[in-house]
């Protein structure tokens, strides 16, 4: 029996998903849109369960890295809906304190698959890079309550958001034409 999967790439799946996700709520941080249900809709949705999805695809593709980046970032946003909406009763709503150790974390995973990155192309580095770091500004703005890195961030994160989203329509747009037009 053959170990080869048959399935489609579902990096680009993830990575619009991470992308556009990324991309509106840091247009919030940076100031540009209110935080809405557009951002809490596309979390939901793209953000998480098309991540999701194409984590569990690459589990069945026998990539590690993706199926734990796609799926852990999937439940990040998530996990970031609960927390803004805060369904339970009788829990407190997230402070800045808690706020900033868990942005922390995930800036933690994030240095650590972004070490992952260099056996991956530059593309892959740069999303990763500038993520970890858009994770360290956020965790910090949370700890010191500065709107100015808060706002860095949000800088940061549609740096980010854009690179995720070039990776992706890269990778479609080089196999649908089997050479590399876009560069990774």
């Amino acid at each position: 029996m053959s170990n080869q999967s048959n399935i489609a790439n579902p990096g680009p799946l993830g990575l619009l998903g991470f992308s556009m996700t990324t991309l509106l709520l840091n247009l919030h941080n940076a100031g540009f849109i209110p935080l809405s249900i557009v951002i809490v809709a596309m979390g939901f949705a793209l953000g998480g369960a098309a991540q999701i999805i194409a984590g569990v695809m690459e589990f069945k593709k026998n990539n590690t890295f993706g199926a734990t980046a796609f799926t852990a970032y999937g439940f990040f946003w998530w996990s970031l809906i609960i927390i803004w909406i805060n369904p339970f009763t009788g829990i407190e709503a997230a402070d800045p304190i808690s706020m900033g150790f868990y942005l922390g974390l995930w800036c933690l995973f994030s240095l650590f698959m972004f070490i992952g990155t260099l056996k991956h192309n530059r593309a892959t580095q740069v999303v990763f890079g500038s993520l970890t770091l858009l994770f360290l500004l956020l965790s910090l703005a949370n700890f010191t309550g500065s709107e100015s890195i808060h706002t860095i961030a949000g800088y940061t994160g549609i740096v980010c958001g854009l690179s995720a989203f070039y990776n992706a329509v890269a990778q479609i747009i080089n196999q649908e034409f089997g050479k590399t037009i876009m560069p990774l």
